[in-house]
């Protein structure tokens, strides 16, 4: 799973946190004995009996020393009510925290300050979307919301104390409510997807400013590194032979001093999630095998909870559903995992989901626009963002394509169709229905009409059946492609509902008996034109797990694992070359001299020992970064917020073909040449050895690659860290590899299992169950995780056991 600046909800809000700090109107000197009990008080319960009303049958909750429960209960429903429960009591304030983000609340805990990151958002109306799906849910669907509700409120309410964060913050907890469910999938696609087609509306800007020829150039759909399931390629853009920027609205090109930190996380990397499958046929049990590790904003607590439940009815000992793998906190559904038939991964599908409609004004009223229809008039929605007396108030524009988030450089508003105006509680019944799957053909089928973010699901079963497929609603396009803003006015280019079932493309137990993804393009020819171009991720990752798994012919789930552990890095060799060959043009400065050696032996990993890595990874960063910076200067005020997202995830493709050929015509503004230009990557990087301390021997890659994982409160206070975050200590991997790691960004968790043999199934997740410090397995599982040893997918022997029992005369909600 994975998204560019705005779509990591965690990264975004955590972010977003850490510059808010006077929030907590209780200090650290003075927390006093009332913040003490409340800690204490609001742990969850572990052992014993509690009540749920509605509840049809008692549910046993028996968890392990790392706090992962098996829940076993007479009937799917009653294990809702459980994980409600559990939910709530162990994460209610992250829950808290993705409803309002999608519904833009988080001013509604946080006061006015929170209000820049809630207007985007409030923009697309989510709660009422979420009030209306539930409305117009079916009897089915709206049993299983109540279930999880009744469970969650139940679970909050047993609490002795509210969650201690609320203490800290001097709030209370709002209850949760039916659509507050709902509201937890938005959040993802906020995550995942792009809220406001800042793709589209980019290229329409570089197109306008550098022209057509040099912003496809900039900004390729794919390059030679592309490792699709189908083996296509796709043409190469042209190289421009000059480069005469239109410069307008005052834009200048950038000076030679004016270098990007080329230390962070490089934008047009952050990409997230693998997965890939091997047939029965490879791994000795006849069951097939898949591997899964999504990619997110590394937070404490964990985006994902770990559950085993299991429905054993009324006077049975033989389970009938028994599942296992990781859920969301809000939602009862299993998000990936095993069911012992078939096994499922998820991706981020990056196929295109959402397009920017120009809104062709009527007689000159802004107010007013065309439709195929005839004019109609913007609906217009005004919201205060929170109760206190300072907070804003904005106001909504509403169109028949959904709502306006800027404008073009014409002045004509911009309206945005996005497949997630359009989920309702269908999520519901499609997911508890993959749940209990056979095949891998009854999952495909059920996995198109799960209304999900758009995802590549990977999916094996115990015959040794894999496949692969789109989950998710996919545009049906007319009378345009999606990747510029298009007016829809006379009705010659729009949506016509979404694909069928039978339209999205499926690949199942290829000749091969292999499937991979990697966020890139999985696909091409028809099958790409169905799905879109929503800015795939460069494909160096996922030719590198291709490569992984040509090279062996069998396969255990060690085998797996290692894979997506691999922290090589032979897209990089590209680089660690053209350094080399730079240093050795420039062998009289005794300052770069100092860099030659360890270049040479870089070892071509992102090891945490190796000065060498990091070297050659900052050299290509600062390359990059310059190169960018210089062509898209022009682009830099028109961007405005998104001024920082002018990178092409496709970047590497471009960078390397200019440094080769290093045409006279392109030499970036700013540059005398392209030996200048490389000379001031060079600074940049003797530029970070002093930032460092200056010694080369502790310029590591461990010392950059340190983990900065922290609870949101820790984010509001920093003096809380050390009872709240886990260790910031050095870990391997990078951006371009399979073993996907920065200090804030990584594995939100490592799966690999074989349906039926869950047994020797292997499991990591970044810091474990529980999001309170006092827990008895706070952090638990996290050095594991950190260190990659292999650690069973089912929960372990029984630490702790509880009995959820229906509250007497309540009726079921």
């Amino acid at each position: 799973m994975e998204a560019k600046t705005d779509r990591r909800t965690g990264r975004r809000v955590l972010a977003w946190l850490g510059g808010i700090a006077g929030v907590v109107v209780v200090g650290v000197a003075g927390l006093g004995g009332w913040v003490a009990w409340s800690l204490n008080a609001s742990l969850p319960q572990l052992e014993g009996t509690a009540t749920i009303p509605g509840l049809s049958g008692p549910v046993t909750v028996e968890r392990d020393e790392k706090g992962v429960p098996t829940l076993t209960g007479p009937d799917r429903v009653s294990l809702m009510y459980g994980l409600g429960f559990l939910h709530a009591q162990e994460r209610y304030f992250q829950m808290d925290l993705m409803r309002r983000s999608a519904a833009g609340e988080l001013s509604s805990l946080f006061g006015p300050l929170a209000a820049k990151f809630d207007t985007p958002r409030r923009v697309h109306r989510f709660r009422d979307r979420a009030h209306a799906a539930v409305e117009r849910s079916s009897p089915e669907q709206r049993a299983m919301l109540a279930a999880y509700t009744a469970g969650v409120n139940a679970g909050l309410d047993g609490l002795k104390a509210a969650p201690f964060e609320y203490a800290l913050l001097r709030q209370h907890p709002q209850p949760w409510s039916l659509e507050d469910t709902l509201l937890v999938v938005d959040a993802m696609y906020f995550d995942l997807q792009s809220s406001d087609g800042w793709d589209e509306r980019r290229l329409e800007l570089a197109m306008d400013q550098l022209g057509p020829l040099m912003a496809n150039f900039l900004y390729p759909k794919g390059t030679e590194l592309d490792a699709p399931l189908d083996g296509s390629t796709l043409p190469e853009p042209p190289m421009p032979a000059s480069y005469t920027p239109a410069i307008k609205m005052g834009q200048a090109v950038p000076r030679q001093d004016g270098a990007p930190d080329n230390e962070a996380p490089d934008s047009e990397a952050i990409r997230g999630s693998n997965n890939w499958a091997v047939s029965g046929a490879l791994t000795g049990t006849g069951a097939a095998m898949v591997a899964n590790d999504m990619h997110l904003g590394l937070r404490t607590p964990n985006t994902w909870y770990r559950a085993r439940m299991v429905v054993k009815p009324a006077g049975s000992d033989t389970p009938t559903l028994d599942l296992v793998g990781v859920t969301l906190p809000g939602n009862p559904l299993l998000v990936v995992g095993s069911n012992r038939h078939v096994a499922w991964g998820y991706t981020d599908a990056y196929v295109d989901t959402g397009d920017v409609v120009i809104l062709e004004p009527v007689d000159g009223d802004p107010d007013r626009y065309k439709t195929p229809d005839g004019p109609k008039t913007l609906e217009k929605h005004r919201q205060v963002l929170c109760p206190a007396p300072t907070c804003p108030s904005i106001t909504i524009e509403d169109s028949d394509w959904g709502p306006v988030i800027g404008t073009d450089a014409q002045g004509r508003k911009l309206a945005y169709r996005w497949v997630a105006h359009d989920v309702g509680a269908e999520v519901m019944t499609a997911g508890a229905a993959l749940e209990q799957a056979g095949s891998v053909e009854e999952a495909v089928a059920i996995a198109h009409r799960l209304p999900i973010p758009n995802e590549n699901m990977m999916v094996v079963d115990t015959k040794g059946n894999l496949a692969w497929t789109v989950v998710g609603l996919v545009p049906r396009r007319f009378g345009h492609d999606g990747t510029l803003p298009t007016s829809w006015a006379d009705g010659k280019a729009g949506w016509n509902g979404y694909l069928s079932p039978a339209e999205v493309p499926v690949i199942a137990n290829p000749q091969n008996g292999r499937l991979w993804t990697a966020n890139t393009r999985v696909v091409g020819g028809d099958a790409l034109a169905k799905l879109g171009f929503g800015d795939y991720a460069l494909g160096g990752r996922a030719g590198q797990i291709r490569d992984d798994l040509l090279a062996k012919d069998a396969f255990t789930e060690k085998d797996l694992l290692a894979i997506q552990l691999d922290d090589r890095a032979p897209m990089l060799d590209f680089w660690q070359r053209l350094m080399l060959q730079a240093l050795g043009e420039r062998a009289s400065d005794q300052a770069l001299a100092n860099l030659v050696a360890p270049v040479e032996s870089w070892g071509g990993r992102a090891a945490i020992p190796s000065v060498g890595y990091r070297l050659v990874r900052t050299f290509r960063s600062a390359l990059v970064d310059r190169l960018y910076q210089a062509y898209t200067a022009p682009l830099a005020g028109p961007a405005g917020d998104h001024a920082n997202d002018l990178i092409s995830h496709q970047a590497e493709g471009p960078a390397r073909r200019l440094l080769t050929a290093r045409p006279a015509g392109l030499v970036p503004p700013g540059y005398k040449s392209w030996d200048a230009l490389i000379d001031a990557a060079l600074k940049d990087v003797r530029e970070r050895i002093t930032q460092n301390g200056g010694d080369i021997a502790h310029f590591t890659w461990g010392d950059r690659n340190r983990l900065a994982i922290h609870h949101p409160i820790s984010n509001i206070q920093p003096l809380l860290s050390p009872y709240l975050d886990p260790p910031g200590e050095p870990v391997a991997g990078d951006l371009y590899q399979p073993r996907v790691t920065a200090p804030s960004f990584g594995a939100s968790e490592r799966l690999v299992v074989s349906p039926g043999h869950e047994d020797t199934g292997l499991f990591h997740m970044p810091t474990g169950q529980s999001g309170h410090p006092r827990s008895p397995y706070y952090n638990k599982g996290h050095e594991d995780w950190v260190q990659g040893r292999a650690t069973p997918l089912l929960p372990g022997a029984t630490r702790w056991r509880m009995t959820l029992e229906p509250a007497k005369g309540a009726s079921a909600p």
